[in-house]
């Protein structure tokens, strides 16, 4: 009986060995040799099978000594029965694939994120693979932003979500987008249940608008009006912030049911009313710039938001119908300080005493230098 037995087993190595592997068979065969550019593969064929590097993976950077050892059983799909030289051209990639075709299926019924490579950029989209299945993510997919070249994405990693699965066409649909999404969206939550007012925030310009700035705040946009940005006087945000700036910036509203964000550029900044008194004094004299005339005067700024008063009788020593006559806004004049009223944010210049002023130093500083001059001469004629 054991002879039967071992005659019968016999009989079938012989039948294997003269069995011809057909196209597209999957069969079992036992790594004998792994070089750079092939796998050799012992399938109880009369010749071996060769694995060819391109039919090894899709990932063009693998090394097979990284998958495969000497005497590893694999499973490999016929691809030709004779290269010409005798061999049977197999490959492992193929039978991946059909496996992955199983497990992406599963995967698509739970909304399950994967990971993909992808490849080159075609028309309307870009290869991506999972495993070694073959995917596709239509340039709509890249991105939930614009997306200027689909090539950028090449040759990447990219979390997808699995949108269209049908294994019978070898189709798979991805997208990208659909990961960034949820992301942003998860991002939103935990920031409105974190959003309090009254506090100070970072965040970076985004967009600028003649009525304010838009300022993302991570994953949500608040809006500072121009009103907000600057304790002095802007006619647009762009004198102040530019797209791309991080700033701090206070929080004063919030509507959760509508999504708005009420933001201060200046509140986060300090007042210049605070140390009004500190940093200037009664009797100075400085540096102003006219940033309004009216018909009683001209407001002078001594810093962003600190404005003072030149009444029109402390303009000009001559007598003038209007500021108008000697000013023009954005001009820059010497001023002396007659007064700071800090609780009602008021203070008092006038131009006419700074140039009086500045007249009587002269004077004095002529009348020394006449002094030392006459002193000089006295004691040179002493010498002499």
């Amino acid at each position: 009986m054991d002879n039967n037995n071992t005659f019968n087993e016999l009989l079938e190595q012989e039948e294997k060995l003269f069995t011809v592997p057909r196209r597209g068979n999957i069969i079992k065969g036992k790594v004998v040799q792994v070089q750079k550019d092939e796998v050799v593969v012992n399938i109880g064929y009369k010749s071996d099978g060769i694995i060819p590097f391109s039919e090894f993976s899709n990932n063009t950077d693998v090394n097979p000594n990284d998958i495969v050892k000497e005497g590893d059983e694999i499973d490999v799909y016929v691809l030709k029965s004779d290269d010409g030289e005798g061999n049977v051209v197999l490959s492992k990639k193929r039978v991946d694939a059909i496996k992955d075709w199983d497990v992406i299926e599963e995967l698509v019924k739970g909304n399950s994120t994967i990971k993909v490579k992808t490849g080159d950029a075609v028309k309307g989209g870009i290869i991506a693979f999972y495993n070694e299945l073959r995917g596709f993510i239509p340039a709509s997919q890249l991105s939930n932003q614009y997306v200027e070249s689909i090539a950028e994405y090449s040759n990447k990693e990219l979390d997808v979500k699995v949108l269209e699965v049908d294994k019978q066409k070898n189709k798979a649909i991805f997208s990208h987008r659909k990961v960034l999404e949820e992301k942003a969206e998860a991002m939103k939550k935990e920031f409105w249940s974190k959003i309090e007012k009254d506090i100070v925030m970072k965040g970076e310009v985004k967009r600028l608008a003649d009525f304010g700035a838009f300022v993302d705040l991570g994953g949500v946009d608040g809006l500072i009006h121009i009103s907000e940005m600057s304790w002095g006087r802007i006619k647009h945000p762009s004198e102040v912030l530019k797209i791309g700036d991080t700033v701090e910036v206070y929080v004063k509203d919030i509507d959760k049911e509508k999504g708005k964000i009420s933001l201060s550029l200046k509140q986060a900044l300090q007042n210049p009313w605070d140390n009004v008194e500190k940093k200037y004094n009664i009797g100075d004299i400085i540096e102003g710039k006219v940033v309004k005339l009216v018909n009683f005067g001209a407001f002078v700024e001594l810093e962003a938001g600190l404005e003072g008063l030149v009444h029109i009788s402390q303009i000009s020593e001559k007598r003038i119908a209007a500021p108008a006559e000697v000013l023009e806004v954005g001009q820059t004049v010497d001023i002396k300080i007659l007064d700071i009223k800090k609780e009602e944010k008021r203070i008092s210049l006038s131009i006419k005493e700074a140039k009086e002023s500045e007249a009587v130093e002269e004077f004095v500083y002529e009348n020394e230098e006449e002094e030392k001059a006459t002193i000089g001469d006295v004691l040179k004629s002493k010498e002499n």
